[in-house]
């Protein structure tokens, strides 16, 4: 038998010379393709408007994603008067806008609409959409230099610094409606969206420190401060009479938000207690026991700083009288009493001498027996027929302070 050859598979040249001269197959992908128009392209504008129309605001959201063409028709339909008139204006319900969650909701998803359809847009271009509820959405995640440029951008489209000073260089009380208005907006658009996050401490800072002291604790009341029941700042509320206790909360929140990291923000305790002493004299100076229920709700860190500061310069009559409402305060509206005791054995360790050290326990024992008189003597102003009986009751209450003065005297050595 012959030897048995193998067979090959291989191309003969002449054949590899003919396939070569062949137009080579390849395989035709969508990004190799001509890119033709979509089918939105025939739709009619009316159309497709009446499509959107039947979306929620989420809904077109989603959709906005599936492809930049998509995406700019979108932009033009949010971009109608008709639209927003329908969408922005007609949803939003200025008097309870930190209250309703449904609100809150809608305008969450408009801000992420925004957000969606803008991501390919330069950030100056981004900033121009940016209105009331948006920023919550628009920013989230944004560092502080990028949210001093919102900032910046919203005062310029609203004129909101040169509406503020008109308003806090009026006298308070004044401009009703106005005041009303600016802390709307500030609360609605800046502040509440990001109650108790740092974005609070950055908007607040934003908003107070181009102005002076007492125009910022102005600005602060206008912000935070009680309501009369009609809705309109009870600027003379403070002054005239004791509020209840969760009128001066917000104010007091606020303050604690301002300096919750004064080493971070700029905001340094001499600052913190100039603020705390133009809040608590705006109109006038403020009724006592909203004073002492004021510093009760900001903490221990304020209350100490304001009380020892005081001591400090001297005003130990003005400081023993504050603690008498403290102590009212916190016998009144529930509070440990302990935390009274230790907050005048802290002011008592601010003193460096003994006389300095008597001198206040004296006034602190004295002031109980002076308010208590005062109390009294108002209760009595038609009682005028009764007053050995009440002359007897300021002999004991004279006596109870010279008893006690001595007393804690000892037992603060």
């Amino acid at each position: 038998m012959g030897k048995k050859t193998r067979r090959s598979y291989g191309l003969h040249t002449h054949e590899a010379g003919l396939l070569k001269n062949q137009p080579v197959r390849t395989v035709m992908t969508r990004s190799h393709g001509t890119r033709e128009p979509s089918l939105f392209h025939k739709l009619p504008v009316e159309v497709l408007h009446m499509i959107l129309d039947r979306l929620s605001v989420l809904e077109i959201s989603v959709l906005s994603m599936v492809s930049k063409e998509i995406t700019k028709h979108i932009l033009d339909y949010i971009s109608s008067q008709k639209w927003r008139n329908k969408t922005i204006i007609q949803s939003f319900h200025p008097s309870a806008c930190a209250e309703q969650k449904p609100t809150v909701e809608h305008y969450r998803h408009l801000g992420l609409l925004y957000k969606r359809c803008t991501l390919l847009l330069p950030t100056k271009d981004r900033l121009k959409l940016i209105f009331s509820k948006f920023s919550q959405t628009l920013i989230a995640g944004w560092d502080e230099l990028e949210s001093h440029r919102v900032f910046n951008c919203l005062c310029d489209i609203t004129h909101l610094m040169q509406k503020t000073e008109g308003i806090i260089t009026a006298k308070p009380g004044v401009k009703v409606h106005q005041e009303l208005q600016l802390r709307r907006f500030c609360r609605c658009v800046l502040l509440d969206p990001w109650a108790n996050q740092p974005e609070c401490q950055i908007w607040l800072t934003q908003l107070l420190k181009p102005w002076p002291i007492v125009s910022q604790a102005h600005l602060l009341f206008i912000l935070y401060g009680p309501l009369q029941p009609g809705g309109i700042l009870g600027w003379q509320d403070v002054v005239d009479r004791a509020l209840t206790p969760g009128s001066l909360w917000g104010l007091a929140e606020t303050i604690s938000i301002l300096f919750g990291k004064p080493e971070v923000k700029g905001w340094t305790t001499h600052l913190m207690f100039s603020i705390v002493m133009e809040l608590t004299t705006v109109p006038e100076p403020w009724h006592l026991e909203n004073l002492a229920r004021f510093l009760l709700l900001c903490g221990n860190n304020v209350s100490y700083t304001v009380l020892a500061s005081k001591a400090l310069f001297g005003h130990i009559a003005e400081v023993s009288r504050l603690i008498i409402y403290i102590i009212l305060v916190c016998e009144k509206d529930g509070y440990q009493m302990s935390w009274a005791v230790n907050m005048v054995q802290q002011i008592f360790k601010v003193f460096s001498t003994a006389t300095e050290r008597f001198l206040f326990i004296q006034h602190l024992e004295s002031s109980f027996s002076q308010i208590t008189r005062e109390t009294f003597e108002s209760i009595a102003e038609n009682w005028a027929e009764d007053r050995e009986s009440f002359q007897m009751l300021f002999i004991l209450l004279e006596s109870s302070a010279r008893f006690h003065t001595k007393f804690l005297h000892t037992l603060l050595k």
